[in-house]
C-alpha cells in the first residue's frame, strides 16, 4: 500500500509501559514543524464554552481529547502546552486549548488526561497542531538516586541543534490524519482524539548510561519527539477528568455531575469544555478530607458551592461514549484547592515523620508544580486518611513504606532549605501502588517477589525499618511477600517469571505480608518491547542481507555496538546483545492492531505503512549505503529461545 507521508515525528523522552502506540491503533504520527496552525486554513475559531455530553446544537458536536504517555528515562518531563488546534477538511482551524497548560509527561504513564471536551463545528477534521513551550521546562533524568535536573542550555532541539530556550523555546507538532481516518464531529455525539507520546522511541539522552556519580551539567537531552494518535482512547489506562463543579444530578439515582474541564494543575481560567461524570454505588469520594461512597458522595458533592475544584479517575465507555468515575476528589482533597499538596512514594517512616521520594509539590495558589527528589511530611492523629477506590475507615497506620500517597497541608522548608509539608491538620490519600519483580515462590493466598521496583522506585531507596510487627519481620526487597486473593492466582505464575501486582502496602508495623494485591498481571503472554539506539551518524548496514518481507536479522555484533539495546518483557529487562545468533524481526501474522513507520531525521518527515512488507520494501530502498540507522522501537511477542520478535508495531529512525 502507498505510505502516508507525514511531516516530522514528534520525539520526547521516557519508557514504554503498554506499547509504542495507542493500544487501539495508529491513525497518524505528529510531526515537527516550524510554526503553529494548519496550512491552507481559511479561518481560525475557538469553541470551548459548551459542554461535551451536556447538550449540543445542530451545528456542533463534542470533541473529547485525551493525552497520555509511555514511560522512559525521566522522573519529570514538565513542559507547557500552548495550543491544540484542529483543522477541518475545508481549512477551518479550531483552537481547543485556549489556556496554557503545564504538563508533566513523566506522570502520564498509567493515565490519560482529558485536556479538552470542547464543542466544535461539525465536519471531518484531518489535521491537528500541538504547540509546546520549553521555556521553564523541568527535565529530571533518572539516575537512581533522586534524579538529575537537566540545564536549560542542555535541552536541544533535534531539528536545529540549538537549545530550546527563549525566544526559540517553542515547537509545534503537526498531525495529518489518513484520508480514510478523519476525526468526524457530528451533532449530539462525542468523538475522541487520543494523543499518545512515545517517549521511549524518541529521546536521546547523553551519556547513554546515567550513573549516580554523573554530574547534572554533563547530561544533554536532544528533543526530536514522536507522538501517535488514535480515534479512541487507550482502554488500558485510566482517564482523569479535572475541573470546577458545574452541577450535580439526582443523587438518589447515583447518576452524574458535570465539570468544566481544567486539565492537569492549572488555575481556574478559561474552560476547555464541559463533561458529564457518571458515578456508581461503588464510586468512592474524598471531599474536604472526608471519605464517602456512592449516593452519599454525590449528596456531599451537591452541598459544595458550584465552582469547587474536582478531579475524577475512571474509564470511558466506547459504546455509550460516557465517562464513569471510580474515584472522585473535591474541595481540599483536590490538588490546588486551598491547601498545598505533595505527591510521591513513601521511602521511610519514623513515628509521624514520613519521607517521600520523587515528590511533586503543588502550591495552593496554582503557582506551578515543582519536582523535589525528597520531601519530609509531618502527620498526626488529626490527619484524615482515605484510600482511592476503597470504602472504609483508615488511619495513620495505613501510611507505610512503599505506598503511593498524596498529602495535603501547609508547605514549607526546613533549616537546611529542604522542602516540607505539615499535613497534621490536612489529609492523606493513598493510591493504588505497583509492585514489579520476579516471582520467587507462591503459596495459598500469597506470592513472594524479588522486587525490581516498588511504585516505580528502585528497592535500594527504601528503608523498611518499622514495617514489620517486629524488626525481624520488616519487609525486604529480596523476599517481598504479597497477599493475593485466591481468584487472582488463576493466572499463570511460575518461579522466576516477571510479575506485576497492584494494590496497597500493608499498614505500618503490621507486616508480613508486606503488600495486599487487588489485581495481578501475568506476563506469560505479554508483548515484549524492543529499544535499540545507535550513536550518530548511525549504521549504514545494520541488518544481515538480504532483507525480506518475512524476516529481518540483526547480528549479535550490531546489537552489541548499540548505545542502548534492551528488550522489556513486563518488568524484566533482557539483553538482546547476549544472543548468539542475533535478533530476528518477523511480522506477527496474528496481530490485528499493527503500525509501521520510518522516520527521516534529516528531512523531518515520517512515512507510515500498512504492513510489515511495505515497510521492508521502503527500508530496502532507503538503506542505499549513505543512509544510516539511528533507532528501532518494536512491540510484539518475543521467543527468548529462538530469539525471534514477532512485531505488531515497528518504528525505524534513519539519518540521511
Amino acid at each position: 500500500m502507498k505510505a502516508y507521508r507525514r511531516q516530522y515525528l514528534w520525539k520526547l523522552a521516557a519508557r514504554c509501559i503498554v506499547g509504542l502506540f495507542c493500544a487501539v491503533g495508529l491513525v497518524g504520527v505528529l510531526s515537527l514543524a516550524g510554526c503553529s496552525g494548519g496550512a491552507g486554513s481559511s479561518g481560525s475559531q475557538s469553541f470551548t464554552s459548551s459542554g461535551a455530553g451536556t447538550g449540543t446544537s445542530a451545528t456542533t458536536g463534542g470533541a473529547l481529547v485525551t493525552l497520555t504517555d509511555a514511560p522512559g528515562d525521566f522522573l519529570s518531563y514538565l513542559v507547557t502546552v500552548v495550543s491544540l488546534k484542529l483543522t477541518r477538511a475545508d481549512g477551518t482551524v479550531v483552537e481547543t486549548v485556549p489556556t496554557k497548560t503545564q504538563v508533566d509527561f513523566a506522570q502520564l504513564l498509567n493515565l490519560s488526561e482529558v485536556i479538552s471536551a470542547a464543542q466544535i463545528p461539525i465536519g471531518n477534521y484531518v489535521a491537528a497542531a500541538l504547540t509546546l513551550d520549553y521555556a521553564g521546562a523541568s527535565l529530571v533524568v533518572d539516575n537512581g538516586a533522586g534524579g538529575l535536573t537537566v540545564a536549560a542550555s542542555n535541552i536541544i532541539n533535534g531539528a536545529t541543534n540549538a537549545p530550546l530556550v527563549a525566544p526559540n523555546s517553542q515547537i509545534t507538532v503537526s498531525l495529518q490524519l489518513p484520508a480514510n481516518g478523519p476525526l468526524v464531529i457530528t451533532p449530539g455525539t462525542v468523538a475522541n482524539l487520543a494523543l499518545d507520546f512515545n517517549l521511549s522511541a524518541s529521546e536521546t539522552v547523553a551519556p547513554a548510561t546515567i550513573m549516580t556519580t554523573t554530574a547534572a551539567s554533563a547530561v544533554t537531552v536532544t528533543v526530536n519527539p514522536v507522538l501517535t494518535a488514535s480515534l479512541v482512547p487507550d482502554t488500558t489506562k485510566q482517564i482523569r477528568v479535572r475541573g470546577p463543579l458545574v452541577s450535580v444530578t439526582d443523587t438518589s439515582a447515583n447518576t452524574s455531575y458535570t465539570v468544566s474541564i481544567q486539565p492537569f494543575f492549572n488555575g481556574l481560567g478559561s474552560p476547555m469544555g464541559q463533561l458529564a461524570v457518571n458515578t456508581t454505588p461503588s464510586t468512592t469520594f474524598a471531599i474536604n478530607g472526608t471519605a464517602y461512597a456512592g449516593a452519599a458522595g454525590l449528596t456531599a458533592l451537591s452541598a459544595l458551592p458550584m465552582g469547587t475544584l474536582t478531579s475524577a479517575i475512571g474509564g470511558f465507555d466506547l459504546s455509550t461514549r460516557t465517562f464513569t468515575a471510580t474515584t472522585v476528589t473535591a474541595g481540599t482533597s483536590t490538588i490546588g484547592a486551598n491547601l498545598d499538596s505533595v505527591e510521591g512514594t513513601v521511602i521511610a517512616r519514623s513515628a509521624n515523620t514520613v519521607t517521600l521520594s520523587d515528590g511533586w509539590i503543588y502550591p495552593r495558589d496554582f503557582g506551578g508544580a515543582q519536582f523535589h527528589s525528597r520531601v519530609t511530611v509531618t502527620i498526626a492523629a488529626t490527619t484524615a486518611v482515605s484510600e482511592a477506590g476503597v470504602s472504609g475507615t483508615f488511619g495513620l497506620q495505613d501510611i507505610s513504606v512503599g505506598q503511593h500517597v498524596q498529602f495535603f497541608g501547609t508547605g514549607g522548608t526546613d533549616s537546611s532549605g529542604n522542602r516540607t509539608l505539615d499535613a497534621s491538620q490536612g489529609s492523606a490519600q493513598l493510591s493504588i501502588t505497583t509492585v514489579l519483580g520476579q516471582a520467587a515462590s507462591s503459596t495459598t493466598g500469597s506470592i513472594t517477589v524479588t522486587l525490581q521496583s516498588l511504585d516505580g522506585q528502585a528497592p535500594s531507596v527504601f528503608n523498611f525499618a518499622g514495617t514489620g510487627a517486629g524488626a525481624a519481620q520488616d519487609a525486604t526487597a529480596a523476599a517481598y511477600v504479597v497477599s493475593v486473593p485466591s481468584g487472582l492466582l488463576n493466572l499463570p505464575v511460575t518461579a522466576g517469571s516477571p510479575i506485576k501486582l497492584l494494590g496497597f502496602v500493608t499498614p505500618f508495623g503490621a507486616a508480613p505480608p508486606d503488600f495486599a494485591a487487588v489485581s495481578l498481571v501475568s506476563y506469560a503472554n505479554t508483548n515484549a518491547q524492543l529499544r535499540l539506539a545507535f550513536n550518530r551518524p548511525g549504521l549504514t548496514a545494520p541488518f544481515v542481507a538480504p532483507l525480506s518481507a518475512a524476516h529481518v536479522l540483526i547480528a549479535q555484533s550490531t546489537l552489541q555496538s548499540a548505545a542502548r539495546d534492551v528488550i522489556y518483557l513486563g518488568p524484566a529487562r533482557l539483553d538482546p546483545g547476549a544472543s548468539i545468533t542475533g535478533l530476528s524481526l518477523e511480522p506477527n501474522t496474528a496481530a490485528t492492531d499493527t503500525a509501521f513507520a520510518i522516520g527521516h531525521a534529516s528531512s523531518y518527515s515520517t512515512d507510515t505503512y500498512a504492513t510489515f512488507a511495505d515497510l521492508i520494501a521502503a527500508l530496502t530502498a532507503d538503506l542505499n549505503g549513505t543512509t544510516a540507522l539511528l533507532e528501532i522501537s518494536a512491540v510484539g511477542p518475543y521467543d527468548s529461545v529462538t530469539e525471534v520478535l514477532s512485531v505488531n508495531k515497528l518504528v525505524v529512525l534513519l539519518n540521511e
